[in-house]
């Protein structure tokens, strides 16, 4: 059986964007300060070939960093040729890059589709005009709206990447923004916490006290939500927080905000202590052992980051968790007392929770 897809990235730092966002230092993000060249295109791709597995499913050449499609038109068409060659000769399945709102038009798709290109990532950080001017994003929520509609219109697969807590910011217009894009229909998401990095405008903001970034806690709260509208709604949710590298963790270039290098994971164990919670008061537990029996693969989920969870339902409940692993679905637990076996289905209890929280309307 095939490995799953592997990922070539292709770091263009900063390259095609004249806006410097509060929050930016591409070549601190993607730990490369040099801009890269068409032969380093190359080398990093054979190198990366030399090393895949031969039954990889899917091999993917992604351009990060930068706003790509906002590099000279030349430069754009040099380093595509260059993977596009790739692709014809089979050696790489697709083609992904990321870019800016603003920097969408026809002619552009038009040579993105010239070269085969498959996926456009697009920053759209907020959909609060506020928070985008605090930002310095240099677009509008409009921008947006239109470049969505013109790449959909145009057949490419659409990633959407976006921020909380950035500055004018609040969770009401985080939700709002998850919503919106929601709305908005992308085939997959990419979610960010803001982290104050070295030698960005944030950076003397946050020194000067115009600017407190969201604490751990904060940001935990705020993605739960954002990622159980995602789930319940079918959009994937590929990475949530940046890359933990050399330069990205507290001590390096993070100097402040919540970072934690696994973030994602403690975002998924708060959603399942939500679902269990939920059912625990529903069903009216407490004070008993209860034997959850759970697909092997979220075991870590129920439990939490040093059995957080165990501890939260024991301190608050009395009640004490014990783990069985089976082949059950993913989509289902079975939580055994010793007179009942309950079966939760965890979208069910996602919209009780979503339900009651306001995020959409009783049927």
């Amino acid at each position: 059986m095939g490995t799953r897809k592997k990922i070539i990235p292709i770091f263009v730092p900063h390259k095609g964007c004249p806006h410097d966002c509060v929050f930016c230092n591409q070549k601190k993000i993607a730990g490369q300060i040099k801009d890269i060249t068409a032969t380093e295109i190359e080398e990093t791709i054979d190198k990366f070939l030399e090393t895949i597995p031969i039954d990889t499913k899917e091999i993917e050449v992604a351009f990060f960093g930068g706003s790509f499609t906002g590099i000279d038109v030349k430069q754009q068409e040099e380093f595509l040729n260059i993977v596009y060659n790739y692709k014809k000769r089979g050696l790489i399945d697709k083609i992904r890059l990321s870019t800016r709102p603003d920097y969408i038009n026809d002619f552009i798709l038009a040579l993105l589709k010239k070269y085969n290109v498959d996926i456009i990532e697009l920053g759209v950080q907020s959909l609060d005009e506020e928070v985008l001017i605090k930002s310095n994003r240099g677009h509008t929520v409009n921008d947006v709206i239109d470049a969505v509609n013109l790449i959909k219109r145009w057949d490419f697969e659409l990633g959407l990447q976006f921020m909380i807590g950035l500055p004018g910011d609040t969770k009401e217009k985080a939700i709002n923004t998850a919503l919106n894009i929601i709305n908005l229909k992308p085939d997959f998401v990419r979610l960010y916490p803001t982290l104050v990095i070295k030698d960005t405008y944030l950076e003397y903001m946050y020194f000067a006290k115009k600017y407190k970034p969201l604490s751990l806690e904060e940001a935990i709260d705020i993605c739960t939500d954002i990622l159980i509208l995602f789930k319940y709604h079918g959009i994937p949710v590929i990475r949530i927080g940046l890359q933990p590298t050399e330069n990205i963790s507290l001590g390096g270039d993070v100097l402040a905000g919540p970072y934690h290098p696994s973030i994602r994971q403690l975002v998924e164990s708060n959603i399942y202590k939500i679902i269990l919670e939920e059912f625990i008061n529903e069903n009216k537990i407490k004070n008993v052992s209860i034997l959850i029996e759970i697909n092997s693969k979220l075991v870590s989920n129920i439990v939490g980051q040093k059995s957080s969870n165990v501890k939260y339902f024991k301190d608050k409940y009395n009640i004490i968790i014990k783990l069985k692993k089976s082949e059950l679905p993913l989509e289902v637990l079975k939580v055994h007392t010793d007179e009942i076996c309950y079966e939760l289905v965890i979208r069910e209890y996602i919209e009780k929770y979503l339900k009651r929280k306001g995020f959409i309307l009783f049927k």
